[in-house]
Parts: structure tokens; sequence; C-alpha cells
């Protein structure tokens, strides 16, 4: 899957969505993701794999264990490992979950 493509899934969950951030102010919930990395998976002294690592942060103002799920059954369908964390960001009283992933191109 490529960037593009996770946009256009993410777009699908019914939520306003983002690469890095919005230039206007949302009101949650809302989604940004973002490519931190890559990684190419090397043979022969060629690259044969190209992998993006992308952060998928969704910003809730109560635990939303519905939106939650939409991206989990996102990634699944698509058969997409993540690792998730959560916090919650004091001075913007909101909840961030952020799901990281690995992309292969």
């Amino acid at each position: 899957m490529t960037l593009p493509e996770l946009a256009q899934k993410l777009k699908a969950l019914g939520y306003p969505v983002a690469y890095s951030h919005f230039t206007s102010v949302q009101n949650p919930p809302f989604i940004c993701y973002i490519a931190w990395g890559s990684d190419t998976f090397n043979a022969d002294n060629k690259p044969l794999v190209e992998m993006d690592n992308v952060d998928i942060e969704l910003y809730t103002v109560n635990k939303d264990l519905i939106a939650e799920g939409k991206i989990k059954d996102l990634l699944k369908e698509n058969e997409l490992p993540w690792s998730r964390d959560e916090i919650y960001l004091t001075d913007e009283e909101v909840f961030k979950c952020t799901y990281s992933i690995t992309l292969i191109n």
C-alpha cells in the first residue's frame, strides 16, 4: 500500500484527515498521519523493497472505542500490523492514540 492509498482509506472512515497537521483548527475527532522515516530491503547491492514508517494519530475529546475500532479494522483488512500508544494531551485536552505501521511499496 502506498501513502496516497492509505490517505484515501483513512478519509473513507468519515473523519477529517490531514497529512502532518491541519491548516485550520479542527474539532475532535480527527486524524493526522505522517511518514517519519523509510527503509529499504537490499540484496546484491540493490534496493528490492521500499518501506515507509507511518504514524496514524487519532485525536478525541473522550476515549473513543468506536473510532479506534474503525482504524483497527482498516489495518486488519489491509493486513497492516501495528503498534499502538495512547496519551492524554493536557494542554489541548484531547486523547492522542497513535498507530505505528510500516507500508511496503
